[in-house]
């Protein structure tokens, strides 16, 4: 049920001015709010985290890899190949990939393809270790989905072990994608969103949640 009393914010927007600043920001723009705030703050607010995309190099890399393979393969490039350049602009040389055994095929045409490429590609299954959900304390009955558990954090410190430059996602669970993300000294990306119902495409409940899946408003 949605709450009545709901602080508007980008996600209510229809205008998106902070795109192309043609037409008037809504009265609730957190655009404007952090430029009004600006005047008054004393910690330096907008201009302060502006300046982390300058002063720290490993942000301004990302920044302008990032920046560099949209502007030069903007919807031309699949996700796939956008790794790759953006990658090599970072000066990778060894990707991880951090896969659900779901889709091991998947992450092995992943590292095919990027091998092909000329990186090194190392990976980990989520249930490497072969651990029992009951070894952490979890409930029986949640071993009725598969007897061993998922191990993101495992899965982060065997990459990190490997000295990658950069991991992959390829369809780790909801959270224990969150629990990777925490382990991981690399920067990491994802390939592949995990949704077993939609072939792995979630945008597509939204595209269909004033249609098919009205039922999840319900």
């Amino acid at each position: 049920m949605e709450n009545k009393k709901i602080k508007r914010s980008c996600i209510d927007c229809a205008v998106i001015n902070c795109d192309h600043e043609d037409k008037m920001y809504p009265d609730f723009c957190p655009t404007t709010e952090l430029l009004d705030a600006e005047k008054s703050c004393k910690d330096g607010c907008m201009s302060g985290i502006m300046q982390l995309y300058i002063d720290d190099a490993e942000n301004f890399e990302v920044t302008r890899a990032s920046a560099e393979v949209e502007y030069e393969n903007y919807c031309r490039m699949t996700r796939l190949e956008e790794i790759a350049e953006f990658a090599k602009k970072m000066g990778a040389k060894k990707l991880g990939i951090a896969t659900c055994v779901g889709l091991i095929a998947e992450a092995g045409a992943a590292a095919k393809y990027y091998r092909y490429k000329g990186f090194e590609v190392y990976g980990i299954g989520c249930k490497a270790g072969a651990v029992s959900k009951s070894f952490v304390g979890l409930e029986d009955k949640l071993e009725e989905v598969g007897k061993n558990m998922c191990n993101p954090i495992l899965q982060a410190k065997l990459l990190n072990r490997e000295e990658t430059d950069l991991n992959i996602v390829i369809g780790l669970c909801v959270g224990h994608d969150s629990l990777f993300y925490k382990y991981s000294d690399a920067l990491c990306t994802t390939l592949v969103t995990k949704d077993r119902v939609l072939g792995h495409n979630p945008v597509a409940a939204l595209y269909q949640l004033n249609t098919y899946y009205s039922k999840l408003m319900k």
